[in-house]
């Protein structure tokens, strides 16, 4: 069998350029761009974090790819490690991301809470609890 690669996490999204400045501007991602084809449509965007890319996709039934706004039901999200839970947080709420809960200590050793993006995307950051076993 061959061996797996890279994997570069894909979220849909009805507006590419308006989720890539809400990812940077709430949320930390470092922007990289949107991609637009010769209509001025964006098509693409790109953010990284860690090092890592996450591609911005555009909503195409053709090829079932819809944005979470839809129906309000999320079947996947992305979980970042950040320095501070709790100042993330704070920056996040205040530029308007749809918090779940605020900061927490789960007993599986990581203080985390969970935000959802203009689309709903569901998206979870976190630190290792100092003396846990994941601290």
């Amino acid at each position: 069998m061959t061996k797996l690669g890279q994997i570069v996490p894909v979220l849909i999204y009805a507006d590419i350029a308006a989720a890539h400045d809400f990812l940077v501007r709430a949320f930390g991602f470092e922007g990289t761009g949107v991609y637009r084809d010769a209509e001025g449509r964006a098509v693409h965007g790109e953010v990284r974090a860690g090092g890592h890319a996450i591609w911005l996709h555009r909503v195409a039934v053709e090829h079932g790819l819809g944005s979470p706004q839809v129906s309000d039901i999320a079947n996947s999200g992305l979980f970042a490690d950040v320095d501070d839970v709790d100042a993330h947080y704070e920056h996040a709420r205040s530029a308007g991301a749809r918090i779940d809960g605020p900061p927490m200590d789960q007993p599986y050793g990581r203080r985390e809470y969970g935000a959802r993006d203009l689309e709903g995307h569901r998206l979870w950051f976190a630190k290792p609890i100092a003396g846990s076993d994941n601290g």
